[in-house]
């Protein structure tokens, strides 16, 4: 085991398991939290430009945030998704293309934000909002709007089920919105949407209430990190199994010569 060839073979071990010690220090370093959101934080109101940007994908803490937007209503675009639940009520949400101000996104670019203004037990109710809602964005094109409510990841467009609707949406995705919206050559529109915490056109407020405090430690990161520790140990194990067999050999061999050359 003392041979140039073992010790060799015993410093590459040496190597990976200091690759696999490294890579396990890692995963532990990312699996802890070493400056969780306060509590409470989701709770204090923010500029949206504060909490994420047009594009991007609204990360795992910030989800839930409450945040603030000024913009304007653009006509056309107030439109119904289904399959929304109220305190465990099935109803409807309507929802509406706020043209941002420059000044709240720090950008000349045209920027809009899904709105989600409002919750109605019936189809009936949420259209009535809707002739509502466009009939004072097209009397008023230019009022300014303030909003407050949080701010929520896209849920993904989804392909409706067999025997409705096509045009149904049960799905709150700004991507879909985005198809049936007007005005949108050049347009940046953030990824996430927001739930407003006033409701509009007489409709009732959306039930969105304060995300779960999350833990600071990533116990699947914890797991890669012992898993990490295991290969290390392997190295060694094998590389001392090769020699061990090895020197079996050796020994093995070195008693069948002694044995035939006995008297």
């Amino acid at each position: 085991m003392l041979r140039p060839w073992w010790l060799g073979m015993l410093a590459l071990a040496l190597a990976i398991a200091g690759v696999f010690a490294w890579l396990g220090q890692w995963q532990l370093g990312n699996a802890i939290d070493t400056d969780p959101p306060r509590p409470g934080a989701t709770e204090q109101v923010r500029p949206i430009a504060e909490v994420t940007e047009p594009g991007q994908y609204l990360s795992q803490p910030l989800g839930g945030q409450k945040v603030e937007a000024s913009g304007r209503w653009i006509p056309g675009d107030f439109l119904v998704v289904g399959s929304r639940f109220n305190d465990g009520t099935e109803g409807y949400w309507v929802t509406g293309q706020l043209r941002l101000d420059a000044a709240s996104v720090g950008s000349d670019q045209p920027t809009s934000l899904a709105v989600a203004v409002g919750w109605a037990p019936t189809r009936e109710r949420a259209a009535a909002a809707v002739e509502e809602l466009e009939a004072q964005a097209e009397q008023h094109p230019d009022a300014v709007v303030d909003v407050t409510g949080r701010i929520i990841a896209d849920e993904g467009p989804a392909i409706p089920p067999r025997g409705t609707d096509p045009h149904e949406m049960t799905r709150m995705s700004p991507a879909a919105l985005l198809a049936q919206w007007h005005d949108t050559e050049g347009l940046d529109v953030y990824r996430a949407y927001l739930t407003s915490a006033e409701p509009f056109a007489g409709l009732e407020a959306i039930h969105s209430p304060p995300p779960d405090e999350g833990s600071s430690v990533n116990w699947l990161n914890i797991f890669y990190a012992v898993e990490w520790v295991v290969f290390a140990g392997f190295a060694f194990y094998m590389w001392y199994r090769l020699a061990r067999d090895a020197w079996e050999k050796e020994l093995e061999a070195l008693e069948e010569d002694a044995a035939a050359n006995a008297p």
